[in-house]
């Protein structure tokens, strides 16, 4: 059975940072297609970072790019988000994802790709 649990959210303020955690079991995440979704309420939830194919490259939303990255440590089996210069808009509950189909690096992904999710960390920033 895989479960992924995220971890590390919370309240900061404008221009701070967070380190949010993804741990899993019943999956190698070293072969899976990996990512981080943000779901605002009353928005859809969308992309903000995946890792393809072991880490060998990755992907940033515009919106965050140069800000969060995103990694994996394959021998605690576990996905990590690093948030930086943390902004309002940032604020939302953040998710991350698995998948074991491979994806190429470049792949254009969006939710549909991922088969499993975790229950989500809040993520609030106040100006």
């Amino acid at each position: 059975q895989v479960q992924l649990v995220e971890s590390g959210g919370g309240s900061v303020q404008s221009g701070g940072s967070l380190r949010l955690s993804c741990a899993a079991s019943g999956v190698t995440f070293s072969s899976h297609f990996l990512g981080w979704f943000r779901q605002a309420p009353g928005k859809e939830r969308e992309g903000v970072a995946a890792i393809y194919r072991g880490g060998i490259c990755t992907y940033s939303a515009a919106s965050v790019k140069g800000r969060f990255t995103i990694s994996q440590d394959n021998t605690k089996n576990t996905l990590y988000l690093q948030m930086n210069s943390l902004k309002p808009e940032d604020t939302a509950m953040y998710y991350c994802a698995a998948d074991p189909r491979p994806r190429a690096c470049g792949y254009s992904w969006s939710k549909a790709d991922f088969g499993y999710w975790g229950q989500g960390t809040q993520v609030t920033v106040s100006s």
